[in-house]
């Protein structure tokens, strides 16, 4: 008896379950509803029937970053985790049943891929927490907005729609997006305003990101492309140059793709096109001025106006410096005089040359130096077939291994010179289309003093006139030969040493050997060709003309005795 009058804790904890439907419907674990009783220290006090009431935080009851406004007497629901804890107290929680109340209605939400309300309100590591009226869902910073937020402050404790990725009840994980529900809203205000949109408007837009090829421009909900390349008719090396983030700018729709959504837009067709008449503005041969504005390998851009450059091709740079990077002839920014050589409008072309803007030095030193005159220069260069000589006005001039010296070889006589050595040779010819100029260094040797030079010296000399020449070397195209003792040096060719294919021979002949000759004519450096060939048909038809034609029955022979004889006599 002893036992029921006086039941113990566990007796009472019986009675209540089986009060209460016994242990099974019992108030742990379950959410109830219960009525406020009392606030106090930030604290609620709710009845829900048990035996004694439970404490709940006053937060508990209200949105993350807002006041509780509960009062007594107001009636809520809170989840019962134990009846009773060591203080005799009911354990409740506002957030639990708010939680489980929450996961309920997520699921449901979740299965018909609605969006759901929530507010963001802390920060963890990749992203942040937010509510979902009791349910707390992670969203990472990728999922923030369209484009990285650099601040996320001001979109914090804002009610705001979220669509929810994933959610697992047993781990009690929700992933949620904000920028799912950005595209979705976005997408539908493309459609709709890129209806509003035709190619040739001209619309007003803010630029809202710049990159290496070009700026995407705000249309009012609608991004478009503003490549580089249509900024302006001028060269624009970055888009920076022009715009900056948050310019507003006025643009020309150039291109509407209606399936993909992309808008390709322009700032340089509201200008004026400068190529317009532009083979009028620069005629081929015209000298103007303009700026370099790009060196590439094979050569550089020069900006005559804004919008309108021409290329200088390298070969078209220098007339003396071959094969050089166009960088080291001119600078980026310099000004420079260049000709037009060749417009095409069409192709928005237009080939300019550096070189012809300046004195051409070949027709500079033609003026200088006129074939005959001796020139002074360093030996720049020797070659298997003769030396390079370094000339003023930046030329060369080569001498011919033949052109050396008297009663050598050509291998023997490109040996006697080195690099770098000061020379003097004698201007043989020029030809300035070609951009050659051919040195003589034996002519000075002989045939009269280097003032005066071969030039000087062949003007004793007459054309068709009969003289004794010096052999002064033996090649095996023919023969070099001096007229008299200090006259001019000439050349016999191998078909002029006779009429016989026997004469014809250059190495019958030795260096020193005298005979006569007949002059026949000058070359372009003055220097007089010689013949015996010439010599022995003019010498027969004198004889003819004597003697008498071969009709009167005398032979060749006899007639060419005769004159010989008569020659001798006399």
């Amino acid at each position: 008896m002893a036992s029921t009058a006086f039941p113990s804790r566990d007796d009472f904890a019986a009675l209540l379950n089986e009060s209460l439907g016994g242990e099974d419907g019992g108030f742990e674990g379950r959410v109830v509803k219960g009525t406020v009783t009392g606030i106090e220290n930030d604290m609620a006090l709710i009845d829900v029937g048990l035996k004694s009431e439970g404490r709940v935080p006053l937060r508990e009851f209200a949105a993350p970053g807002q006041k509780a406004e509960l009062k007594v007497g107001d009636e809520v629901e809170v989840y019962v985790d134990r009846v009773e804890n060591a203080h005799g107290e009911a354990m409740l929680s506002r957030d639990r049943a708010r939680r489980e109340a929450a996961w309920d209605k997520l699921e449901s939400e979740f299965t018909e891929n609605a969006r759901v309300e929530g507010v963001i309100f802390g920060r963890v590591k990749g992203g942040f927490t937010v509510d979902l009226d009791g349910a707390v869902a992670f969203l990472p910073g990728s999922q923030v907005d369209i484009r990285p937020v650099r601040d996320v402050t001001p979109l914090m404790d804002i009610p705001q729609p979220f669509q929810i990725l994933k959610m697992d009840r047993r781990r009690g994980n929700i992933v949620v997006s904000r920028r799912a529900i950005l595209e979705e809203t976005r997408a539908e205000q493309r459609s709709g305003l890129i209806q509003t949109l035709h190619e040739g408007q001209i619309i007003e837009g803010v630029v809202k990101n710049i990159t290496d090829y070009g700026a995407f421009v705000d249309l009012g909900g609608i991004d478009g492309l503003l490549h580089v390349t249509d900024l302006s008719y001028k060269r624009i090396n970055h888009p920076n140059e022009m715009i900056n983030i948050g310019d507003t700018v006025r643009v020309q729709i150039i291109r509407i793709n209606r399936d993909t959504q992309r808008i390709s837009l322009g700032m340089k067709q509201l200008e004026s096109d400068p190529w317009e008449g532009a083979a009028a503005k620069y005629p081929v041969g015209a000298k103007l001025s303009g700026r370099v504005t790009n060196i590439t390998e094979y050569g550089a851009f020069v900006e005559l106006e804004p919008g309108i450059e021409g290329l200088v091709h390298v070969s078209e740079m220098s007339w003396t410096k071959k094969n050089v990077h166009p960088g080291k002839i001119v600078s980026t920014s310099q000004e420079v005089d260049v000709i037009v050589l060749e417009v095409d409008p069409e192709k928005r072309r237009i080939s300019l040359g550096l070189k012809q803007a300046q004195n051409n030095p070949w027709d500079s030193f033609a003026e200088r130096h006129p074939i005959g005159s001796t020139v002074e220069g360093e030996v720049k260069n020797a070659t298997e077939f003769g030396l390079f000589i370094g000339l003023d006005g930046d030329v060369d001039g080569m001498v011919h291994m033949s052109d050396i010296a008297w009663g050598i070889s050509g291998e023997d006589a490109l040996a006697l010179h080195r690099k770098g050595e000061t020379v003097q040779a004698v201007v043989l010819d020029i030809d300035v289309e070609k951009e050659r100029i051919s040195l003589g260094m034996k002519q000075l040797e002989r045939g009269g003093p280097a003032a005066g030079g071969t030039a000087a010296a062949a003007a004793g000399l007459n054309k068709n006139s009969i003289v004794t020449v010096t052999v002064l070397e033996v090649r095996d195209g023919g023969l070099e030969v001096q007229a008299g003792e200090d006259g001019a040096a000439g050349f016999i060719k191998r078909s002029d040493l006779g009429r016989d294919r026997d004469e014809q021979r250059p190495e019958r002949f030795q260096v020193g050997q005298k005979f006569d000759a007949m002059v026949t004519g000058f070359d372009r450096a003055k220097k007089p060709t010689f013949s015996v060939k010439a010599m022995q048909i003019a010498e027969e038809k004198q004889a003819v003309a004597q003697y008498g034609s071969s009709d009167s029955g005398a032979s060749l022979g006899d007639i060419l005795g005769e004159a010989l004889k008569a020659k001798s006599e006399g």
